[in-house]
């Protein structure tokens, strides 16, 4: 029989439900413990979901029956999900099983199965996931890759680089549908750069961010101003690979457009050499190559050498080594000339990516002068210059190095400059008067790259290859996701690519070890809930005995 007492009890415990609920109603809030904040989106991420104002739709191809390894990317994956459904509602996601649709239509559409090798009780057995997301705003659709691809890495690596990496891809995906192309690229020509054919894998991939326009110099001759004008309505330049002297005003249109607070990304080669001469006679002259921009890139802060840089971290090309019958054999063999650099994760452009393929690159110099400067990417330990001119001979590619010999080691490739850079002019004739002339710029940036031969994809019968995969070989190289961060971290105002410097650790587990000690855990984990419950009831019985005997 209920009394005041327990009414007035009763009617407490009401009204404190009623108020947690009403709490947990109006001011959710979700807790991230995790020591590396693998559970808190980042604040760009944060400003590209503000954006969205109608609805998007996740699919994941993560469900079903996979290895533990990548049950726990599924997890990964759903828990960042929930956490861009938490910051914006028109966020929606679902898991779905490839098996249970049609997986033809799947890889047509572009979402490539990968085929792991794992091991299980001791065995080693084969898998075949579809590691991939789709992101759909309307008739707008994009891939996600889930899980990079890479020939240099365990599958541990790849899972933690995977991880690392939802939050960008995700972010990235949602914001090409999302935003309004704003930024504009000048690629320059005129110079004898490369041809469009040679850069059309790279002008596509940054065209779904950028508007993009070819831009030639040669009106500066006959209007040095309004060329300078058209320019400076760019934000960004890329000048890949010139071989062709640049005028004094040249020159002075691309300082100007710098000093006005144009970005730049410089790809440049100051030897010549190609392979293809050397494949036709076996020999070729490298010699350098004289671009007049020496006294510019200095007066910024940086000065390409006219050497080669030669490594044993190289990458391989196809020689002809032989016949069979009527048939040449061919052989890939390491070609010290072709460096491959890798990363050393430390800045958001170059984080996470696969090694880089240069092809005869220079060395960089970097000078003094009020400029921060960030190395991007450099030689192995084991590299070493050649002066030029000199002779290359495939001859060479046969022969054993000795390690001794390179000893030049860690030779700066690619750098990134960042500050307030004097104009190349400030205490000399400017070439010609214009209203436009600043002889030190505001917070600038720019690139420079000693290899224009890194934004070049390969062609086969007239068709671009993607930039990064040797059709020789087959080997996949990080040059277009390199290319696209340095243009992204360029002209990014949503710090959309900040994103890739956030760093989350996983406790991998070793699996031999799990394996050599499983009956051990296996008995553990069936007795010690027995030890724990029969320790209770003791407990139990005992406390209870003790107060009511």
């Amino acid at each position: 029989m209920l009394n005041s007492k327990n009414i007035k009890r009763v009617g407490i415990l009401i009204v404190c439900v009623l108020g947690i609920n009403f709490i947990s109603n109006n001011f959710y809030h979700r807790f991230d413990l995790t020591e590396d904040g693998r559970y808190t989106l980042s604040n760009p991420a944060k400003t590209i979901l503000e954006n969205v104002n109608s609805s998007i739709t996740i699919k994941v191809y993560l469900e079903g029956e996979f290895p533990s390894e990548f049950k726990r990317l599924s997890d990964e994956t759903r828990q960042l999900l929930e956490e861009l459904k938490v910051e914006n509602s028109n966020i929606r996601f679902r898991f779905i099983n490839p098996l249970d649709t049609d997986t033809e239509a799947l890889i047509e559409s572009g979402l490539q199965p990968s085929q792991l090798t794992i091991e299980k009780n001791g065995q080693t057995q084969e898998v075949i996931i579809f590691p991939w997301a789709t992101v759909q705003k309307g008739k707008k659709n994009e891939l996600v890759s889930l899980l990079k691809d890479t020939n240099v890495q365990s599958q541990d690596e790849q899972l933690q680089n995977a991880i690392e990496n939802l939050e960008y891809a995700f972010a990235d995906a949602i914001h090409k549908i999302t935003a309004k192309k704003e930024k504009k690229i000048a690629i320059l020509k005129g110079n004898g750069q490369l041809d469009d054919i040679y850069i059309a894998d790279f002008l596509r991939k940054i065209g779904e961010y950028y508007h993009l326009a070819p831009f030639t110099l040669d009106s500066v001759k006959s209007n040095p101003e309004k060329t300078l004008s058209q320019l400076t309505n760019f934000d960004l330049a890329i000048i890949a690979k010139p071989t062709e002297k640049f005028t004094e005003n040249e020159k002075y249109t691309l300082d100007q457009f710098i000093t006005n607070g144009g970005k730049s990304l410089w790809l440049l080669d100051k030897t010549h050499a190609e392979l293809d001469s050397l494949m036709d006679s076996g020999e070729s002259l490298a010699f350098p190559r004289d671009l007049n921009l020496t006294d510019q890139l200095f007066s910024y802060g940086v000065r390409i050498n006219p050497v080669l840089v030669q490594d044993l971290y190289s990458a391989k090309i196809p020689l002809a080594t032989g016949r069979i019958g009527n048939q040449t054999q061919y052989n890939k063999l390491l070609w010290k000339y072709y460096p491959v650099a890798i990363s050393k994760n430390n800045h958001p452009i170059n984080k996470h990516i696969e090694p880089i393929n240069f092809k005869f690159a220079n060395a960089l110099d970097i000078l003094n002068n009020d400029v921060d400067k960030t190395v991007l990417l450099q030689s192995s330990l084991l590299s070493k210059t050649v002066g030029t001119p000199s002779i290359i001979s495939l001859k060479t590619i046969t022969e054993k190095p000795d390690p001794k010999l390179f000893n030049n080691g860690n030779i700066p490739l690619a750098v990134l400059l960042e500050g307030k850079f004097n104009s190349a002019y400030k205490n000399r004739v400017q070439p010609f008067s214009t209203s436009l002339k600043k002889l030190i710029s505001e917070e600038n940036k720019m690139i420079v790259i000693a290899d224009g031969d890194v934004i070049a994809n390969q062609v086969t019968r007239g068709i671009p290859e993607p930039l990064g995969v040797d059709k020789y070989t087959g080997q996949q190289f990080g040059n277009k996701e390199f290319l696209l961060n340095c243009v992204n971290y360029l002209l990014d105002d949503t710090g959309l690519v900040q994103i890739r410097s956030k760093t989350i650790e996983l406790k991998m587990l070793d699996r031999e070890k799990a394996y050599q000690s499983r009956t051990f855990y296996q008995f553990l984990n069936i007795t010690l809930p027995l030890f724990i419950i029969a320790l209770f009831g003791l407990v139990f019985n005992f406390i209870r005995k003790k107060k009511y005997t």
